[in-house]
């Protein structure tokens, strides 16, 4: 027996097809059903990845009895989170209202008409810590929506008029004048909340939180604040030693759940190894530490191996779990490590990753670094070089071992926004690390994704089984237009920032709104739900508004769009004090507050696409930590050069790549040295 749910292309959804529950995917065959019947719809929110998710479809989903309770008295609808971020942030934002909390699996009790009027997350099979069971929520519900139908409406539409509240509060903030203190103040209240022994910001369960860090880092820059400059530093350290990160086969878990990183979560998502590969690159560009560029590599070559299809998408995520066990595929015992590498080799891969008799981890280990090289080779009296020979070695003959292993599952869905994030991580690292490899993967990407724009422009929201899907939100435009602004400042071909202008200009179309001067996630062409959503807070990836203001400041730069420019400053000037003081949640548009307050700052480099793709000047730039400096240029012969104002005058000096360093909008002489560029960048930083 199958249900609806097995013609659905969302791994997600797929897993649930076999479920005796008569799932609907979202759509009109459903919403019409609940009209017909009158029934109320019960809508399960998750994504594959999820460990609790998968916990509640074992304990109810494929439970025949509770099965038939839900067809009895609800119209069931399974969304894939991933696929459909409009939703989701709908019905999270009624759970929360209405509960205080929220989280996935996502469990909301609609009227036949979308309005939701109950809600949570997981819910047990039995009552217990606190929560009713399953079964006892679907009968008080189902019995309250035919008995009491009135009292429903009503708590309907308090839900949806409170909704409506939040969303326009947040739209029409009084604009005020953007000024440094308002950057000062944000960091002062991350200073206050940072962990100064583990790292990171704030308790258990902890999250890699790149956003904030990426802040840090460019307040760093600009004020020459070595606190905060440290303190992303050693969350980085303690992320890379923990079990948050693997140690075997490189790539970031989801998150840890405990204080000191060791415990994670295990599942891996695309979003969060594309952040942090960006986050630790410019560590390693900072401080030119090369344990910074391993973490790079480790997790860019883990993302090639494992998260990447033949025509150049990434897949969104790797499952927690294998064999039904959270960890199976990742955790090891000492008995196994010596084993397989033999006892000299294993008891130092043991003693470097806190392997122990009994484990830290149900009866296994969790790998994570609990000592330096350094101590350990004075252990074992030898040469770093030695010691470093025989970890990679036994790294690498453990990845080939776990590879025999039954793997967690795939999602080999392509999500464009995250996509635009992973291609900003390759192009950039190709750029800095002098890497082909890495820049073909990104060159291969954007093309991919672009061959996937419809006739008209407008982008897919994923793209399954090679075919797209669903209408792009803000974050899937705002994301690929900074993935393709990477790429661009990669190699300097103007293609790249033609296609960018282009998909910016489909962005404001589709998704600014001139009356409140404020971007919806939606575009104006969407499915009308029960309100339009609207974000300006971060979560595990920027909200689409901050990626909008972000992309349309670079090109405002790079085009003197005066466009650009102004839908940046309104937003800005309206969500500056909002951002002050909700750092953790805003941090990606105080980036943007930041690089609005810098001095301008370019630099423009003029030679051919073959020169530029070698030239040193271009390297001498990539590799420096410049946050608020445009770089751009391109080849004088290409025909929309002489369309792009900041190129304007500005011409080879006897036919070798020339670079321009402009600052307050005036210039400075030609430069085709790289020492007479690199004095320039080093005094300018001082």
């Amino acid at each position: 027996m199958t249900n609806r749910l097995i013609n659905e292309s969302s791994p997600y959804l797929q897993q649930h097809a076999q479920n005796p529950v008569e799932w609907y995917p979202w759509g009109e065959e459903a919403l019409n059903k609940a009209i017909a019947e009158g029934k109320p719809m019960l809508l399960s929110i998750g994504y594959s990845a999820c460990h609790w998710c998968h916990v509640m479809e074992r304990e109810s989903f494929e439970d025949r009895d509770v099965a038939a309770i839900m067809n009895k008295w609800f119209v069931n609808i399974k969304v894939d989170r991933e696929e459909r971020p409009d939703l989701d942030s709908i019905y999270m934002l009624a759970v929360q209202s209405m509960t205080g909390s929220g989280g996935w699996p996502l469990t909301v009790f609609l009227t036949s008409d979308g309005k939701p009027f109950f809600g949570g997350t997981y819910f047990p099979p039995t009552d217990r810590h606190g929560l009713p069971s399953f079964t006892k929520v679907l009968t008080t519900i189902g019995e309250l929506y035919h008995q009491e139908p009135e009292k429903v409406a009503e708590n309907a539409e308090q839900v949806i008029n409170h909704l409506q509240k939040i969303l326009s509060s947040g739209a029409n903030s009084e604009k005020t004048q953007v000024h440094d203190s308002q950057i000062h103040q944000a960091i002062q209240g991350l200073k206050n909340s940072f962990d100064w022994e583990h790292g990171g910001l704030g308790t258990a369960p902890k999250f890699p939180q790149p956003l904030v860090h990426e802040f840090m880092l460019q307040y760093a820059d600009r004020f020459k604040d070595e606190d905060a400059l440290n303190m992303v530093l050693q969350s980085l350290d303690a992320m890379s030693a923990g079990g948050i990160y693997d140690q075997i086969g490189g790539g970031f878990h989801r998150y840890s759940t405990d204080r000191s990183w060791l415990v994670p979560h295990f599942e891996k998502m695309l979003y969060d190894n594309a952040l942090l590969s960006s986050l630790y690159l410019n560590a390693y560009r900072i401080t030119g530490l090369l344990q910074y560029e391993k973490v790079v590599t480790e997790t860019l070559d883990y993302v090639i191996r494992e998260m990447i299809s033949d025509n150049g998408g990434f897949f969104s995520a790797q499952d927690a779990d294998s064999e039904g066990v959270e960890g199976k595929y990742f955790v090891w015992t000492s008995d196994e490590i010596i084993c397989e590498l033999g006892r000299s080799d294993g008891e130092i891969l043991c003693q470097y990753f806190g392997v122990i008799d009994g484990g830290n981890f149900e009866g296994n280990s969790i790998l994570h670094k609990v000592t330096t090289e350094n101590e350990l080779a004075a252990i074992h009296n030898m040469t770093i070089v030695k010691l470093r020979e025989i970890l990679d070695k036994g790294k690498m003959h453990l990845l080939n071992i776990r590879y025999q292993r039954i793997p967690p599952a795939c999602d080999d869905k392509i999500i464009v926004a995250w996509n635009g994030f992973m291609m900003r991580a390759f192009a950039e690292a190709g750029s800095v690390l002098q890497s082909s490899q890495y820049t073909n993967v990104a060159l291969r990407n954007a093309e991919f994704l672009l061959e996937n724009l419809s006739d008209d422009g407008i982008l897919c929201r994923v793209i399954t089984e090679g075919s797209p899907k669903g209408e792009g939100y803000l974050e899937d435009y705002a994301s690929l237009i900074d993935g393709l602004l990477a790429v661009y400042r990669c190699t300097l071909n103007l293609e790249w920032l033609t296609q960018a202008d282009a998909l910016a200009q489909t962005m404001i179309r589709l998704f600014w709104d001139e009356e409140s001067k404020s971007f919806y996630d939606t575009g104006i062409n969407h499915e009308k739900l029960v309100v339009r959503p609207r974000d300006y807070f971060d979560n595990a990836v920027p909200c689409g508004t901050s990626l909008a203001v972000n992309a349309l400041l670079q090109l405002g730069s790079m085009t003197l769009s005066k466009r650009y420019r102004e839908i940046a400053d309104t937003v800005l000037s309206g969500k500056n004090t909002f951002a002050a003081n909700n750092p953790f949640a805003m941090s990606n548009l105080l980036r943007g507050l930041d690089f609005h307050l810098a001095p301008p700052s370019e630099i423009v480099l003029v030679g051919s696409n073959r020169q530029l793709d070698e030239s040193a000047l271009l390297y001498g730039c990539h590799k420096r930590y410049m946050p608020n400096t445009v770089i751009a240029g391109g080849d004088p012969s290409h025909p929309a050069y002489a369309t792009f104002p900041l190129m304007e005058d500005k011409s080879l000096v006897g036919n070798e790549v020339t670079a321009y360093i402009c600052r307050d909008y005036t210039c400075g002489p030609p430069i085709t040295e790289l020492n007479e560029l690199e004095s320039y960048l080093t005094l300018r930083e001082k």
